[in-house]
């Protein structure tokens, strides 16, 4: 029988230890994306009090694959675990291509980091191909447009830990993963969500007024409620009567009113966009805008925000 007072008191002395102003955490900066086994990064040491962690300013890249509930509801479960493991599979292959190292895969989302050299255009790169082998690749084994992707890049300090106690036996590799943490993460997590959207619109009724002013019809788009709010009601005289003489006449219409344009696929922040135009100014992305500020909000991220569907057109010939 577990014994939950006993626990109650572990637990809290672990923490007590571990937020103790005498624990270290020991950061070593690194311009390589860390693995696993490195011996820089290490579990909490309670009874040393310390910890190793290794930061890294680079660029973060997440992929995520679109209406994934709605594919395994709508398909078998071999059929969603064949696609899935033929994503995981493409993303991993593209990341090698340009030096970036995967470094988290959670369902249907894939985490990659660049070694800080060249790490703008390795990022963009591997984007460009990724986009080029969903649209182009695994898109033409299902119905046409039925798998999207998104694709979201930021540039930032991360940081590489391990948390947890080590494991042994059946359970040790699930204990083995590094925890990636900082900013970037976050707001890469964020573009992918928004990236490659479809545009979203509502249609509203607006009331078309006809004003005679000297003979010359004059023509105002007026709101449903506030049309009405002109007339008064006579009674007696069986008439609703503008308040406006000059009140003519007035057809309905409606207007197409846009809440959310489409969004392109590829989504960067401006850090991440500088940092390419800088490195590469005479690439054809930059020369001929393929690249270009998106008008969208992205949570807990006040800056510009680029993006573009940029293809490598081997891959549509």
């Amino acid at each position: 029988m577990v014994n939950l007072t006993a626990l109650h008191e572990d637990i809290n002395e672990e923490i007590a230890i571990i937020l103790s102003s005498d624990f270290n955490i020991e950061v070593t900066e690194t311009d390589y994306v860390p693995h696993s086994d490195d011996g820089a990064i290490t579990f909490p040491n309670l009874d040393q009090r310390s910890q190793g962690t290794k930061v890294i300013e680079t660029t973060v890249l997440y992929v995520d694959m679109r209406r994934s509930t709605a594919l395994s509801m709508k398909h078998r479960s071999h059929t969603v675990a064949k696609l899935y493991s033929a994503f995981v599979r493409a993303m991993t292959r593209c990341a090698a291509i340009y030096g970036g190292e995967v470094r988290g895969i959670i369902g249907d989302r894939v985490l990659m980091l660049f070694d800080a050299a060249n790490c703008f255009t390795n990022a963009i790169d591997t984007a460009i191909l990724i986009n080029s082998v969903c649209s182009y690749v695994l898109n033409k084994h299902f119905t046409h447009n039925e798998v999207a992707f998104g694709i979201g890049i930021d540039y930032g300090n991360m940081l590489a830990t391990k948390t947890g106690v080590r494991r042994h036996g059946s359970a040790q590799q699930s204990y083995r993963a590094l925890v990636w943490l900082g900013r970037p993460a976050n707001v890469a997590s964020k573009l992918t969500d928004n990236a490659n959207k479809p545009e979203e619109a509502i249609e509203l009724e607006k009331v078309k007024v006809a004003y005679n002013y000297f003979g010359s019809l004059t023509y105002v788009e007026e709101w449903p409620s506030d049309f009405v709010t002109h007339f008064t009601h006579y009674p007696a005289r069986g008439l609703m009567i503008h308040s406006n003489p000059a009140f003519h006449s007035f057809t309905t219409l409606k207007q197409r009113y846009v809440t959310r344009p489409a969004t392109p696929a590829i989504l960067m922040t401006k850090a991440v966009y500088d940092g390419f135009r800088r490195t590469r100014p005479e690439a054809v992305e930059i020369k001929n805008g393929w690249f270009h500020k998106i008008d969208i909000t992205i949570p807990d991220y006040t800056g510009e925000v680029y993006g573009g569907g940029v293809i490598f057109t081997a891959f549509n010939s």
